[in-house]
């Protein structure tokens, strides 16, 4: 890894393969090969369901090493579809597990709900960071893709000129917030 990269740990909140979210991610990664390292998450339909009742001294690898990889990143993103008019029950889960804990106190982030509609995984979304982790979100640290599939090739690579500059804008707005973090 190139030392002067950003690490960007991106979650991508659908477990299908080929998923629409999936292929956002990796664009961006094309986008941004000179600027961040990105490691797309893949682990999520591994996760256990959400405990309460767990410990964190009791929580299993797999929630374990999701936590480790928020920490040791410079950011996070989280590429999202809707499903049933709410945020993918994987990707609820994920976030409950990092509920008890502080892994993202002061770390950039940044998420995008790419879907057919998407309005209400987008405002379940921002609630969860805003209220619950208690993440203030900036304006340009979150983006809503509507009709996401259509924007992308049979190869998933992003065609629409107006998608390209929404996720540059995202991606921009996240590299500054890391390279303010990292200056403090």
């Amino acid at each position: 890894m190139d030392k002067h990269k950003k690490k960007v740990f991106a979650i991508s909140g659908s477990t299908r393969a080929n998923s629409s979210n999936e292929a956002l991610l990796k664009s961006i990664a094309k986008l941004y090969v000179d600027e961040i390292d990105m490691e797309i998450y893949n682990q999520l339909d591994n996760l256990p369901h959400f405990n309460p009742d767990v410990r964190d001294d009791q929580v299993s690898e797999t929630v374990k090493d999701l936590r480790k990889k928020i920490v040791q990143s410079d950011g996070v993103l989280i590429c999202t579809p809707e499903y049933v008019f709410s945020l993918p029950g994987a990707l609820k889960t994920a976030l409950e597990w990092t509920v008890s804990t502080t892994v993202f106190t002061g770390k950039p982030f940044a998420f995008i709900v790419a879907s057919g509609l998407g309005e209400k995984a987008f405002e379940s979304l921002e609630l969860i960071m805003n209220t619950i982790l208690q993440y203030k979100i900036g304006d340009d640290a979150k983006l809503l893709i509507r009709g996401a599939r259509a924007k992308l090739n049979g190869d998933g690579e992003v065609v629409d000129e107006k998608t390209v500059n929404d996720l540059r804008k995202i991606m921009d707005s996240m590299i500054t917030q890391i390279r303010d973090t990292n200056c403090l």
